[in-house]
This record gives structure tokens, C-alpha cells and sequence, in this order.
């Protein structure tokens, strides 16, 4: 039996960021600790339904660290207490700079969190501003050094690339401060205007990069993070070796997972089912069924967004049969354009194709 992944959603901000469309809103400390007890029921109710054991843990959001130690630590106690972990399980939580100045790492790590993903989007103030971002860069280093100090060394630091009025120079600015703060890992990725946001509200006013420049971003961060020693494995994620996020590889690699917090989404015994972006559907614990999951259609989608891509031998494992030469055919045709590469072993996309990879993904399949 496979172990899986377990996904903690935590719905509460200081602030909404206009580019953010995942379900969180402001909170108090009677809020947090009502929806620590309700996120605790439910953990009990899924262990109850789990046979297989956890090998990680994510706690995102919204922002999980406006939580604080003791309700953060408090509900991975519960976790431990009701599901199989696995001893050498990667146990993350997302940490925005603002709390992060003040959050007891000491006590995080005690509990068993071995890993924090800083939300900090960029290194330059006038970018941050722009994001609506509520802590500087040197709240970010902070955050990082503490830490450290604390024992806590897996650290990412979440890049944005696409910012309005954003430059080439700032960009690289942006990373070398990351370089520079020693992380093991770094998710850069494109800005997306989303429907709902308040950037898509004023979207005809913002000035942001146009799509050739968003690529030359993209590709001079894939370049730049690589001289650095930073390895892309995913689109979007780029680590030093052996600190490429476990909890991640397992959505690419189509291994299931449980998640837990009004929006969050599963996968499990082949289905794909979600809690509403309501609270009053994930007290009542009412899922809702999206769709079978698992097929090969998905293995090849998700398994293109890593960079070791489709692995045929996987492939043939689980399906038992091989990869159609009617695929192979495409694929050898976005090769020879320079998008894709393929061996004996495996497909893959280079980094150019990666920037288009929805549109051959979807051709592909």
C-alpha cells in the first residue's frame, strides 16, 4: 500500500493580496482556535478512513503561520497521533515574512516541522508594494535566519516573476537574495491574473510584462537559478540536490493525497473529490466528488510538468502496455522544434517548452 501525502489548508490572512485567488479571509485568535478544534475532528475522522501510511505533510494556505506555534504545533500533534508517519516524512509549513519575525521555530520544530516555505514573491520594495505585500525583504531574511537558528534548514523561498514594472535587473536581484539567504529551495513562477482577484478587477491598468518578456523572465531564471546550484525538477521549482519538495513530486507523480480545510482537494482510491470554499461545508464534512483520477491522459499530463518528465517504464508499469507511437510521434515532432527532448527512457520538455507546455500537453493527449 502506498503512503500518501496529507494537505492542511489554514483559510485565514492579516491581508488579501490582489493577485490571490485561494479561499482565505481575516481572522482572530477565537476564530483560530474554532477552526483548530474543527480541523482537529476532521483529522480524526480521515485517520479513521486511512489505512496507509503519511510520508508528507503540507500545511498551506492562506497563512498558516498567523496560526502561531502552539495551535500550528498543536494540530500536527493530532496528525501524529492518528495517522501512520513515516520516519523520515517531509512536514512543511508556509510562512509569510510578516509572522515569521515573531513565530517560535523552536517550538515548530520540536513538534516535528522540518521544513518552511516563505511566501516572500520578491526582494525589491517597490515589487512587494505593488503585490500588496505586507513585509519587506530583510523581514524575509529574518525569518530565515530564525529559522536556522532554530534547526530548521529545508527552506524555500517563493519567487514571482511578471510583476508589474518589474525588470530583468530586478529579477535578478530578487534571486541573488534568495542565493544569498543560503535556501534550499526556491518556487519562481509566472504571475497569473485571476478571475475574482482585485488585480483582474483593474487588470486594463496595471502595466505589466508582455508575454515575450515574461518568457525572457522565465528563461533567464531557469538559466540564472542553475549557475547558482539551484536544479529545476517541476515548471515552477528549482532545489539543491535532495531538497526537491516530497509533497510536490507526489501530486506530479500521481500519488494520492488527502487534504483537509474548507477548498482543499484529494485523491484517494482513485477518486478526485474537494471540500467547498465555505466553512459550513467542511464542519458539516461535505465533499464533493470531481471526478475519477489516476488515468493515463492525468499520468502524462502531470508527469510533464517534472523535468524528468514521462518515464516510459513507469508508464508501462502502471498501465501495462507501452507509450502509443501515435504520442511518440508528436512528441517527436515538438522535439524537432526545439520544445520537447526524448530518449529511449523518456520525454521531456525544455525550458522553452515549458512556457508553452499547457498548449502541447493538451495536443498530447
Amino acid at each position: 500500500m502506498d503512503a500518501i501525502g496529507l494537505y492542511i489548508h489554514i483559510p485565514f490572512c492579516k491581508s488579501k493580496c490582489p493577485y490571490c485567488d485561494f479561499y482565505s479571509g481575516k481572522g482572530n485568535y477565537e476564530k483560530y482556535k474554532n477552526y483548530t478544534e474543527i480541523l482537529i475532528d476532521k483529522i480524526r475522522y480521515w485517520s479513521q478512513q486511512v489505512e496507509n501510511s503519511v510520508k508528507s505533510i503540507y500545511f498551506g494556505g492562506g497563512t498558516p503561520s498567523v496560526l502561531g506555534s502552539e495551535l500550528l504545533s498543536k494540530i500536527l500533534f493530532e496528525i501524529k497521533n492518528n495517522f501512520i508517519i513515516e520516519s523520515n516524512a517531509e512536514i512543511t509549513v508556509e510562512i509569510n515574512p510578516d509572522t515569521g519575525k515573531t513565530i517560535d521555530f523552536k517550538l515548530l520544530k520540536d513538534a516535528g516541522f522540518n521544513r518552511i516555505s516563505i511566501g516572500m514573491q520578491s526582494a525589491v520594495q517597490n515589487e512587494l508594494d505593488e503585490l500588496g505585500r505586507i513585509h519587506s525583504a530583510n523581514d524575509a531574511k529574518i525569518t530565515v535566519i530564525r529559522a536556522k537558528e532554530a534547526g530548521i534548514n529545508n527552506i524555500s523561498l517563493d519567487l514571482m516573476m511578471g510583476i508589474p514594472h518589474q525588470t530583468l535587473n530586478s529579477l535578478k536581484e530578487s534571486i541573488d537574495f534568495c542565493a544569498g539567504c543560503g535556501v534550499t529551495h526556491i518556487s519562481s513562477y509566472l504571475l497569473k491574473i485571476e478571475k475574482g482577484t482585485r488585480f483582474y478587477a483593474t487588470r486594463d491598468k496595471l502595466e505589466l510584462p508582455d508575454e515575450d518578456m515574461q518568457a525572457e523572465f522565465y528563461l533567464f531564471a531557469v538559466d540564472y537559478l542553475k549557475s547558482l546550484g539551484y536544479e529545476q525538477y517541476e515548471i515552477s521549482n528549482f532545489a539543491k540536490n535532495g531538497f526537491e519538495s516530497k509533497h510536490n513530486i507526489n501530486y506530479w507523480k500521481c500519488g494520492e493525497y488527502i487534504g483537509i480545510g474548507p477548498s482543499a482537494h484529494s485523491f484517494f482510491k482513485g477518486k478526485r473529490f474537494f471540500y467547498g470554499r465555505s466553512f459550513s461545508d467542511f464542519e458539516k464534512n461535505t465533499t464533493t466528488f470531481d471526478c475519477d483520477g489516476g488515468n493515463e491522459e492525468e499520468f502524462i499530463m502531470l508527469s510533464l510538468r517534472l523535468k524528468s518528465g514521462l518515464v516510459f517504464e513507469e508508464y508501462k508499469e502502471k498501465f501495462r502496455h507501452s507509450v502509443s507511437l501515435h504520442l511518440l510521434r508528436k512528441i517527436h515532432r515538438y522535439a524537432d522544434a526545439g520544445f520537447m527532448e526524448i530518449d529511449s527512457q523518456r520525454a521531456f520538455f525544455t525550458p522553452k517548452g515549458f512556457l508553452v507546455s499547457n498548449t502541447i500537453i493538451s495536443d498530447l493527449i
